[in-house]
């Protein structure tokens, strides 16, 4: 899956006329921030030959709020939940600091302590959501909530 960066996006809108809007949006849909997150999660999804019911699963997600999410029905601002699908998915880092973009959520970043261990753990796949909760616990960190408040 090629996605064009803002820039090249720019460069072709450079020559776009107002009469092509439509097939701009339509070429670039995939770059595009609506609907972007659906599409860049459906791709992933078959690139890696997963299923959506299997990811849920793994994410410790109820089915029927994953899907709506995953549709666009429904959006949550709480970027743990996006981090889990993202795990479950077996998504690297890259490809997770992506789909938080995409969904409009801040990406993971350095110098926060525990974006800093979610990092590494993306990048060394240590296990399940479970192990991964585990991990941030004995660090002292608040564990990937699944929806509403933290215990």
């Amino acid at each position: 899956m090629v996605e064009k960066n803002t820039d090249e996006l720019e460069k072709v809108l450079g020559s776009t006329h107002i009469k092509n809007f439509d097939s701009y949006c339509r070429d670039n849909s995939g770059c595009m921030m609506d609907e972007a997150f659906t599409v860049y999660m459906k791709n992933i999804l078959k690139e890696k030959n997963l299923t959506q019911q299997t990811v849920f699963l793994r994410a410790d997600i109820p089915e029927r709020y994953g899907y709506k999410l995953l549709s666009g029905e429904k959006r949550t601002r709480q970027r743990d939940i996006i981090l889990r699908i993202c795990y479950a998915a077996e998504m690297t880092l890259e490809e997770t600091q992506r789909a938080l973009k995409k969904y409009e959520l801040p990406a993971l970043y350095a110098k926060i302590p525990r974006d800093a261990l979610l990092m590494i753990i993306f990048n060394e796949r240590p296990g399940n959501i479970v192990e991964v909760n585990t991990i941030l616990k004995k660090q002292g960190m608040d564990t990937l909530r699944t929806s509403g408040l933290q215990n």
